[in-house]
């Protein structure tokens, strides 16, 4: 016995029928739906400076957790903030690593809990 067909679905013009759609719908840039698609250099710096030290906390977190309590942040993460700061430069260019404080501003703001240590 065959498999019972069953019909197959219309598609749903995006316009209602005898409406043309305008311009703006069908042709021009779009912005990015997802802010992490925008292709803004200066975001995308933030959110990667964000990102890799956030990596750095997720790898070491009781080394974290005593930098905090003890006040060594820098001196206990001195590599690991370095080799971020160097995959940072690769990934944004030395000229706006170096024209910014991204780095900077994620480390206080992430690895630093929101206190201005480094």
């Amino acid at each position: 016995m065959p498999a019972p067909t069953l019909p197959t679905p219309r598609p749903t013009p995006s316009t209602p029928q005898g409406t043309p759609a305008t311009p703006s719908e069908t042709t021009g840039p779009r912005k990015p739906i997802n802010p992490f698609l925008a292709k803004d250099p200066n975001q995308r710096a933030k959110r990667l400076a964000r990102a890799l030290v956030s990596d750095i906390i997720t790898y070491h977190p009781a080394k974290h957790t005593e930098g905090l309590r003890d006040g060594t942040l820098k001196q206990l993460f001195r590599e690991e903030i370095k080799k971020s700061f160097e995959e940072y430069i690769a990934q944004v260019g030395q000229q706006l690593a170096e024209s910014t404080t991204y780095f900077q501003e994620a480390l206080n703001e992430v690895l630093g809990g929101g206190k201005k240590i480094f």
